[in-house]
């Protein structure tokens, strides 16, 4: 049996690994749980680094949840899914640990091998040897597991777009997170033009608003959700992804004109939305 004040000593770490493996507080807790359980009753007298078990015993608990999910073909959680106080219970843990957002997303497209993989190598250099054991695979099967997963978070930047302006964008969603409206209408063409999904928008509001005070009024009701938005690239092209702790919840696709914002568009991400980090 494995000490508690080890165990303790432990749950931090094991909770960081269980959050981007699993994607979820709530899982990730879980996952902790069950490994102190299976802790709690293993024989671990010959056990010379508690932390190293721990965490290999919590990345096989976490393994199984994740290959359960595939087997059952169950599509990542869009944000709006998830009940409200789990999600912002994965949002202040996010922003606590300063976890990335574009990660978050991105790990949710990879297969369990790779997930474990890229998580263990990458994310907590733990060594390949360890992370085939887990896998209960070779080390070169792990290594191309963690390569696979590389390539897949790390694919190329597409040519840069002379038709948006990034620093202007940027600009205007720092002042939209903030609800400056002024200056929101210092960085919009007059004629701006927001459309939206019907779905993400509250019922009765057009999903289409033109006019750069009208847009800007009505992006300051939405401060929160600016505020979860990051830089990726979606099917080719550079937008930014509204993802409350690490969940997809819409996609930011802003143009530009003459150095102002001209239309925002706000569409509907699918959970196999095709998204890379920028």
């Amino acid at each position: 049996m494995v000490p508690v004040v080890e165990f303790e000593a432990a749950r931090p770490q094991l909770t960081a690994v269980a959050f981007r493996l699993l994607g979820s507080v709530h899982d990730a807790e879980d996952a902790v749980q069950t490994t102190w359980i299976k802790a709690s009753t293993a024989d671990a007298a010959d056990v010379r680094n508690p932390a190293a078990w721990l965490t290999t015993v919590l990345t096989r608990v976490c393994l199984d949840q994740l290959r359960a999910r595939h087997r059952r073909r169950e599509e990542p959680l869009l944000a709006d899914m998830i009940p409200a106080e789990e999600l912002a219970a994965d949002e202040h843990y996010l922003r606590r640990e300063n976890v990335s957002r574009a990660l978050l997303v991105v790990l949710d497209r990879l297969t369990p091998p790779q997930r474990v993989a890229y998580v263990l190598h990458d994310l907590f250099d733990v060594p390949f040897r360890e992370v085939a054991r887990t896998l209960d695979t070779t080390s070169d099967n792990a290594k191309k597991h963690a390569s696979r997963a590389r390539r897949r978070i790390e694919q190329t930047t597409p040519a840069f777009d002379t038709t948006v302006d990034s620093a202007v964008v940027d600009a205007f969603l720092a002042a939209a997170a903030g609800g400056d409206i002024d200056r929101m209408l210092a960085l919009m063409t007059d004629d701006c033009v927001r459309t939206a999904d019907p779905a993400l928008i509250p019922a009765g509001t057009p999903s289409v608003v033109t006019g750069a005070r009208p847009v800007a009024e009505e992006t300051r009701l939405f401060a929160d959700r600016i505020r979860a938005a990051t830089p990726m690239v979606v099917a080719g092209r550079q937008t930014h992804v509204i993802a409350p702790g690490g969940h997809v919840f819409a996609v930011l696709d802003i143009t530009t004109r003459n150095g102002l914002v001209s239309r925002i568009a706000i569409g509907r991400a699918g959970a196999r939305t095709p998204v890379s980090m920028p």
